[in-house]
């Protein structure tokens, strides 16, 4: 029998299960264990499938979002899982790390007079349903067109684009700088949020789909943009913002000082966390103290997983308040409950080493909010006299990155701005040389993986019309 829309409202969210804090700080199997069918039937039954439903237009790639959910609430998992993919290359990774807070739940009308449907933690259901099921089902491929598309980078933008771009019958060949496929996904996002066989499951499909995937191949270095233009019709870029941005203050070149890139990636990709059973070393922060500077996702990725690699104190260094940190709210609620120190209203002024040139502490500075700045927050500004001398042993930098400059450098003729990202037509992520498209932080700066993944489904459209009618662009 059918429900009422009063009815629906008055069904509460269903909790996401999750690893007890205490365990999960100590290990790196996945924090969240997902829903089973009935907590999912049940969430999905909390949609009252809008005449109008902003929840699509609030996601980056548009995916129909009532007709999944309508098919969960049904019982037809597979069916939703089809109905995902019609837009969305990666739903299981989407439905783990993208901010839907801020984007389709956020606009939920459900939401106006309570909490929003889940829709991110459904999405991950139907995903990890069919992947376990009955294995990721391919997407309809349309007959050859004998067209070739360069992929440069293989993250959420590449992957993206080049799952556009196979279905509409085009060759696409994604070309690499790391050993493996995934980009951000794979380098930056810690096992414990985005296991990374989930992330091979996802590229398999694709290949499978008839992607092609180079590896260890550095565009600008191993072959310049205009030589895969020899070969290829078109290409698009979406290497992202791979290099990070240090604070410069005195003692950032200390033994112990890492950038959240390379903490990260030594972690994720290479498997530090499982030394010596992976080849790459790692500080040994057993009984040691860790701090993290910024308040991003990617500092909490960074601190949460010193807590694992055994510091005995992990903190977030932010020189603001928690109201004005961009990380998610989850992360931040999920490395409280796991034991990080949040030292806010405070600002590094030096890093201080022994005599062998190890890190040994820091000099923070107590800070008050002022007026907004040109971002609308808060400015902070130093109290004075107040300086703190904290023991230290490992520092990680979290505080951005900028602009990947190796394609710029080796592509003159390719327009960018002052920070070397890409510029383009917004409406068709079309740059001024043609034939190549761009998108993801590349263009925007760092930004979410489904910001990144949008770029990329605009992009493949466009090169779609590109190359059809190449004389009209």
């Amino acid at each position: 029998m059918e429900i009422t829309n009063k009815q629906r409202m008055a069904i509460k969210r269903q909790h996401m299960p999750e690893q007890d804090p205490n365990t999960r700080n100590k290990n790196f199997t996945e924090v969240n264990y997902g829903y089973d069918e009935l907590l999912a039937m049940e969430e999905a039954r909390r949609c009252i499938a809008c005449p109008k439903p902003a929840c699509i237009e609030g996601c980056p790639v548009s995916v129909k979002i009532p007709q999944f959910l309508k098919a969960i609430e049904k019982g037809q998992f597979a069916e939703a899982a089809a109905i995902l993919k019609q837009d969305n290359a990666l739903p299981a990774v989407c439905g783990r790390v993208c901010p839907q807070e801020e984007q389709c739940e956020m606009v939920c009308v459900v939401g106006k007079k309570g909490t929003s449907v889940g829709i991110g933690h459904l999405e991950r259901f139907a995903a990890d349903w069919e992947r376990n099921n009955i294995g990721i089902q391919l997407s309809e491929v349309k007959p050859a067109t004998g067209k070739k598309v360069a992929i440069v980078g293989g993250g959420p933008a590449g992957l993206s684009c080049a799952g556009d771009l196979i279905q509409m019958g085009h060759e696409v060949t994604v070309f690499e700088a790391l050993h493996e496929i995934g980009g951000v996904l794979m380098y930056g996002i810690p096992e414990f949020r985005l296991p990374k066989d989930i992330v091979r499951a996802e590229v398999e499909g694709l290949q499978k789909m008839g992607v092609k995937f180079v590896t260890n191949f550095v565009v600008g270095m191993t072959e310049t943009i205009d030589e895969l233009l020899d070969e290829y019709d078109a290409a698009f870029i979406g290497v992202g913002a791979g290099l990070p941005y240090f604070m410069n203050i005195p003692g950032e070149t200390l033994n112990g000082v890492y950038s959240a890139n390379e903490y990260l990636t030594r972690v994720n990709l290479m498997k530090a966390y499982d030394f010596p059973n992976s080849d790459t070393p790692m500080f040994d922060l057993h009984g040691k103290v860790a701090a993290v500077f910024g308040g991003g996702n990617t500092a909490m990725d960074a601190v949460r997983t010193s807590l694992r690699l055994g510091a005995k104190r992990a903190m977030i260094v932010y020189r603001r308040t928690e109201a004005e940190m961009p990380a998610r709210n989850e992360e931040i609620k999920h490395a409280k409950e796991e034991g990080v120190e949040f030292m806010l209203l405070a600002a590094p002024l030096e890093l201080i080493g022994d005599e062998n040139g190890w890190l040994r502490s820091m000099k923070l500075q107590r800070m008050e909010l002022g007026e907004p700045d040109a971002s609308g927050r808060r400015r902070p500004v130093p109290i004075e006299g107040a300086v703190d001398d904290v023991e230290l042993d490992v520092a990680v930098i979290a505080i951005g990155n900028g602009s990947n400059p190796i394609i710029s450098k080796t592509t003159p003729d390719l327009k960018v701005n002052k920070w070397g990202n890409i510029l383009v037509d917004g409406s068709t992520m079309k740059s001024n040389k043609k034939g190549v498209f761009a998108g993801g932080d590349i263009v925007t700066g760092g930004a979410t993986v489904i910001l990144a993944m949008g770029a990329g489904r605009t992009a493949a459209k466009s090169i779609n019309e590109y190359l059809n009618n190449p004389e009209t662009w």
